[in-house]
């Protein structure tokens, strides 16, 4: 007799298991991922290449396919430099038929847009024309849906190139935009 699986539905949890998931998707294509368990300041899963001797940051921040919007804090207002990237993971529950979802953005990206988005929402009157309040507070807003500011990320959807790019010959350790890119699904 089978038991029915239960739904993720503690955040550490789903957390944790997204982390794993997208440090399986680096090595699927022939990275090394490490996922530090919370040991490591704004890094999730620290990567390189298979020579160890090109290193990535990696923060994943999870949501559930169909949000709206997936929560990342005034951490992300910060660019970090070339070698940070933020990967939203959207892990469906067990007893969903969605597909897993990852956007892979490079932080400069998102500290500009989530900068430019927060401070949009801030100028905007709030309910009642009341003056909104500064708070901890960041989100990025899911495909189809666009941020405040216009930014829509659904050109970062399965862009694992990014990363892979990172160490392409004479790329000087730059992320690379192709013009066009795999959408692959994922798992």
């Amino acid at each position: 007799m089978q038991e029915k699986a239960t739904r993720i539905t503690d955040k550490a949890t789903r957390g944790n298991a997204s982390q794993f998931f997208v440090a399986g998707e680096l090595c699927r294509r022939g990275l090394v991922a490490v996922v530090t368990l919370g040991n490591t300041a704004n890094t999730d899963i620290l990567c390189s290449n298979r020579e160890g001797t090109r290193f990535v940051h990696i923060q994943v921040k999870t949501f559930v396919p169909g949000s709206a919007t997936v929560s990342v804090g005034e951490k992300a207002e910060r660019g970090y430099g070339d070698k940070f990237i933020w990967v939203l993971a959207g892990i469906p529950h067990v007893d969903s038929g969605d597909d897993f979802t990852y956007f892979i953005i490079p932080a400069k990206e998102v500290a500009h847009n989530v900068t430019r988005a927060h401070q949009k929402w801030l100028a905007e009157s709030g309910k009642n024309g009341r003056e909104r309040k500064d708070s901890s507070v960041r989100t990025i807003h899911l495909p189809p849906k666009s941020s405040y500011s216009g930014w829509n990320i659904e050109e970062y959807r399965n862009r694992w190139d990014i990363i892979e790019n990172l160490w392409l010959p004479g790329t000087n350790d730059q992320p690379q935009r192709h013009p066009t890119h795999r959408n692959e699904g994922s798992r």
